[in-house]
């Protein structure tokens, strides 16, 4: 091992890695379990489709139905009674406000148009269908 100071050649001129190459390995090891866990959401099982993917400005609201039947606006669990109510709390009444409803693929056909018809009788006039391969509706970034 030299030292760090050598009467014949002058100081040395080394960057030592290992604490360098320790750190990015922890953080590494950091990000790798924690990014499975970012994935927010409710599980559905979304039918194909051969639709494009959307491309909207704005942020839409998504109502979701799981396979147990269970309602949620996003994440948040809502019995049916107050899914009108809330949204129209969330939206503060403007029945401009995109929302997109997902459904498991188990769930029966009546149901989703139920809940389609409860949010239509409400006022709003921009509800959609999300399948598969719309799975993720993100905004336009600019």
């Amino acid at each position: 091992m030299r030292n760090s100071y050598s009467k014949k050649h002058g100081p040395v001129n080394e960057i030592n890695m290992t604490p360098f190459i320790d750190i990015m390995l922890v953080l590494l090891i950091i990000f790798m379990i924690t990014a499975p866990l970012m994935t927010v959401g409710v599980e559905v099982d979304l039918p194909e489709t051969q639709a494009g993917t959307m491309t909207e400005n704005v942020e839409p609201l998504v109502v979701s139905i799981d396979k147990a039947g269970k309602i949620f606006i996003m994440e948040i669990p809502t019995e049916v009674k107050a899914l009108v109510p809330r949204l129209q709390a969330i939206t503060k009444n403007n029945m401009d406000t995109i929302i997109y409803v997902q459904a498991d693929r188990t769930v029966p056909y009546g149901r989703l148009m139920d809940i389609m018809g409860r949010l239509n009788k409400a006022g709003y006039k921009k509800v959609g269908l999300i399948g598969a391969a719309d799975a993720t509706p993100s905004p336009k970034k600019h």
